[in-house]
């Protein structure tokens, strides 16, 4: 994707299978939202092809739209809008079989349920408050049962609490072979939460894998710490497994063994250090 001679995306290229759970980071201006924006068909690439449940983007009608459930970081509508009103005029729009095997609209009241609104259900939106208003986001993206859904910054505004809950429903959306695609600059919710995970910077993709597969490949050697004979130890090693056999075998006393590897935090921040030295 370019804009004029500014070159936003350089030919990145990822597959996302049905039920699994993904995660987009990049820093700002890495070309995170210009990618989403492509998948969802709000904007045409410069080159390049893309499949989203098997159409271009760029050219799906109605009835794919209603096969993918977006939820953006912000929007506005009618404060005076109570909430059960507001979910039930979007899901007025749904047929209810579009031909894809897919049941729609969600019951509004199932739906209140699964995003914890049951009880905010007849007050007007401008009385929510911001975590309420995001699970009313939510709710709205998902209204129409989507196969594909699009999460930017989803649980910006929640309480622990309510970000636990809302990882809890994602990860059953996803059970029922819901694919998502989110955004977010919470990298413990990307490791958490994601199947797999996509590092976006200087307009193309310098890693994905699982949390695990990134680890072994980047985040360097694990760390070992453990008690013996009354005195600490530390150690470095690729291979933890063959390290901690050898360690018992040794015969020696071992106490309060911990392994530590490096996170998806750490992972992340260095390469996107890494690709920011290149330029």
């Amino acid at each position: 994707m370019s804009y004029g001679a500014q070159q936003v995306l350089r030919g990145i290229d990822f597959t996302i299978t049905r039920g699994q759970i993904v995660a987009l980071l990049g820093p700002n201006g890495a070309g995170k939202s210009t990618t989403i924006e492509i998948l969802e068909g709000f904007r045409l690439r410069s080159g390049g092809e893309v499949s989203v449940l098997g159409v271009d983007p760029a050219r799906g009608d109605e009835a794919w739209r209603a096969r993918l459930g977006i939820v953006l970081q912000s929007w506005r509508d009618h404060g005076k809008w109570r909430v059960r009103e507001l979910l039930a005029h979007f899901g007025s729009f749904y047929r209810p079989y579009a031909g894809d095997g897919v049941t729609r609209p969600w019951d509004v009241d199932e739906l209140l349920a699964a995003v914890g609104l049951s009880e905010q259900a007849d007050k007007p939106i401008g009385a929510l408050s911001g975590g309420q208003r995001r699970r009313l986001d939510i709710a709205v993206g998902i209204v129409g049962r989507p196969e594909v859904l699009f999460l930017d910054e989803p649980t910006v505004g929640f309480d622990p609490q309510a970000r636990q809950e809302f990882h809890e429903l994602l990860r059953t959306l996803a059970d029922a072979r819901m694919t998502i695609l989110l955004t977010t600059h919470d990298l413990h919710e990307a490791e958490k939460l994601a199947d797999q995970v996509l590092i976006l910077t200087g307009g193309r993709i310098a890693a994905r894998g699982t949390v695990a597969e990134l680890a072994r490949e980047f985040g360097g050697d694990a760390e070992v710490t453990w008690t013996s004979g009354g005195r600490a130890h530390s150690a470095r090693t690729a291979d933890v497994s063959v390290f901690v056999r050898r360690l018992i075998q040794d015969g020696g006393e071992v106490e309060d063994l911990r392994v530590h590897r490096a996170g998806l935090e750490e992972i992340y921040l260095s390469m996107v250090a890494r690709e920011e030295a290149k330029r």
